[in-house]
């Protein structure tokens, strides 16, 4: 199955009985190498200590079921990986099941798991949510831990849960992250107004989103959010440093498939001025975030601009870049947001349905989500 690495089980208590979770291979488990799905890293030698939120679900009583697979060294939208393996998307074995934390969604999706661990720097996490059909959270910049968790330095990088139901991704954050209040987190009356955002999506998504809105029955209005665009740019810019920093010396060392050498190649082209810049569009954007935000208790939007398309499609040189147009904006602003399985019109596949709230409000986020799922899930 292409969505493990390797599968075992381990737990703090051989006879512990609590929900299994699978772990991405960024992430340390001890005793484990963490190759990140790359012929680069395969001789790594195994983690001496678990990655901090590894040992806390350990504590926790949860059952770790194995390593999933991911796009190689987290640097890709598609979740194709020539090297261990492409990830089944449950929803449509046809399509991309989205990356880079693809095998982590394909495990939670095809009910391998009950909960599985992804990392979202450009919308790794969510991006597979919505491409399989689950629910990720990528949660507040800085709220989880990422000690034990590769790169080791990231401005933009998360560490977050995908399961298929709210009440079990609340248990999970409750597991990974300090002082994470759980009541709050299942607060019914957690939001009372949200803004549906204007954005550029396919038609069927976006009356999905609005209609969703009104199944919830809050009260709601539409809002331009300055700079998405901006963002987007900007983001792919500070990932594109970032990444090249960490990994950039396997360029042309015939140890990285074609496409992740290509990638990196052009990010090391990134000048400082783009830095630079990427920084001034930062502060601009999550300031602008926050202003939305202080009006509305969530923001609400797609979580993808459209389907996912086919891996024939990617393979033959289909752009995914503008997936995460959507995304990538609230890694670099560093907000909490959701993504959350969402019915369209005329299609037995699922959307996303983004849900962004105020920074450290993770709770309030899976709250309203929470009212979301029971308003889709009603006849």
């Amino acid at each position: 199955m292409t969505a493990f690495i390797s599968e075992f089980m381990s737990s703090a208590d051989a006879s512990a009985q609590g929900p299994t979770i699978a772990i991405k291979d960024s992430i340390d488990i001890a005793g484990y190498p963490t190759t990140g799905a790359s012929r680069a890293l395969a001789d790594s030698p195994p983690a001496s200590a678990h990655a901090e939120v590894v040992q806390r679900l350990l504590d926790a009583g949860w059952r770790i079921a194995g390593k999933t697979n991911m796009h190689e060294l987290a640097f890709g939208m598609t979740g194709i990986n020539d090297y261990t393996g492409t990830p089944v998307n449950p929803q449509d074995a046809t399509r991309i099941p989205g990356g880079s934390s693809s095998g982590s969604a394909s495990a939670v999706g095809s009910k391998l798991v009950d909960a599985a661990l992804g990392t979202d720097t450009g919308g790794s996490i969510r991006g597979p949510a919505a491409c399989c059909g689950v629910i990720g959270l990528k949660p507040t910049f800085g709220r989880v831990s990422r000690h034990g968790v590769a790169p080791r330095e990231s401005t933009l990088d998360c560490v977050g849960p995908f399961t298929r139901d709210i009440a079990t991704l609340v248990e999970a954050m409750a597991a990974i992250t300090p002082a994470f209040d759980t009541a709050a987190a299942k607060r019914a009356s957690a939001a009372n107004n949200v803004a549906i955002v204007s954005v550029d999506a396919d038609a069927a998504i976006r009356q999905g989103v609005e209609r969703a809105v009104r199944m919830t029955q809050l009260a709601s209005r539409v809002i331009e959010l300055d700079a998405m665009k901006d963002a987007f740019e900007a983001g792919l810019a500070v990932i594109n440093v970032e990444t090249s920093r960490a990994f950039g010396q396997f360029v042309g060392t015939g140890k990285l498939g074609a496409d992740l050498d290509a990638r990196l190649r052009a990010a090391a082209q990134t000048t400082q001025a783009q830095l630079d810049a990427a920084g001034r569009v930062r502060r601009a954007f999550t300031a602008a975030v926050d202003r939305a935000l202080e009006s509305v208790d969530v923001l609400v939007m797609p979580t993808l601009p459209a389907l996912p398309i086919t891996i024939d499609a990617a393979r033959n040189g289909t752009s995914v870049i503008a997936m995460s147009s959507l995304i990538r904006p609230f890694n670099l602003s560093g907000h909490p947001a959701l993504s959350l399985p969402l019915p369209i019109e005329g299609s037995a596949l699922k959307a996303g349905l983004q849900i962004v709230g105020r920074k450290g409000a993770d709770e309030q986020v899976c709250a309203v989500a929470a009212h979301f799922e029971a308003a889709l899930a009603a006849p």
